[in-house]
């Protein structure tokens, strides 16, 4: 498996809220994150930092992931553990309260992967069938557009599209949404916060990963079209290739 990772605070902003990391186990299976942390004070750092941390440590004492069901097990109780974990930070650090984060992750074994979303961080995937989002984002405007309110081009420019519905560290009770998807040689996973999904155009996407250029060229381009189309947000990433081999980029 190629694997790359990337964050940038893009043009605007002062500081870097996003976090993420791709973090192969010794089964040399996958786990990809991508946090965007949300919270005055610079808190929304601190809430991404934990989870990226959280999941790492975890992810390094996990057994070997099974099968689907195993992965959402093991994604359920470790979210679970991370939100406990940023609240308890929270309550514990005046400055930090009411900090969070969204979360997207994918765990992926040479066979499948099983995706986690929090919030409106995205998972999309590219193989034969094209380029497709495979998560929901939880979000205000993305309510309205089910309720039939407003419609998904009014959504792009609604002046509320950043109020979240859910979000890690912010409610004793958390719930993520999960996906298992089949993930075969030459599909690609994109992760990605709002900094990119809002600046690039899902053909844009597309285009890109359908380049000859290496994974983390392919990487760099995301970042300078994203920052290019105005990088108000931070821009953070991560790609994954299934290939013949498991190995990080």
């Amino acid at each position: 498996m190629n694997s790359v990772f990337r964050t940038d605070k893009g043009r605007i902003r002062t500081h870097n809220e996003d976090n993420g990391g791709i973090f192969f186990n010794s089964s040399s299976d996958c786990l990809a994150i991508v946090a965007d942390g949300m919270g005055g004070h610079n808190a929304g750092d601190v809430a991404s930092q934990i989870t990226i941390e959280s999941m790492r440590v975890q992810w390094q004492q996990a057994s070997p992931i099974e099968d689907a069901s195993h992965a959402e097990e093991w994604l359920k109780s470790t979210i679970n553990l991370i939100n406990e974990r940023i609240l308890m930070h929270s309550r514990d650090n005046q400055e930090c309260n009411g900090m969070g984060t969204t979360l997207v992750t994918a765990l992926c074994t040479n066979r499948f992967c099983t995706i986690a979303n929090i919030g409106d961080s995205r998972c999309y995937l590219f193989n034969e069938n094209g380029f497709a989002q495979v998560t929901e984002d939880h979000s205000l405007v993305n309510e309205l557009v089910k309720s039939g309110e407003i419609t998904k081009e009014e959504a792009e420019h609604h002046p509320r599209k950043n109020v979240l519905t859910r979000a890690l560290g912010t409610d004793v009770h958390v719930t993520a949404d999960y996906y298992t998807i089949t993930f075969e040689q030459g599909n690609y996973l994109l992760l990605c916060s709002d900094g990119l999904s809002n600046k690039l155009a899902r053909q844009d996407m597309q285009d890109i990963l359908q380049t000859d250029l290496s994974i983390e060229e392919k990487a760099d381009l995301f970042v300078q079209q994203a920052n290019e189309n105005g990088g108000e947000d931070n821009i953070t990433l991560v790609i994954l290739e299934h290939s013949a081999g498991l190995e990080s980029g």
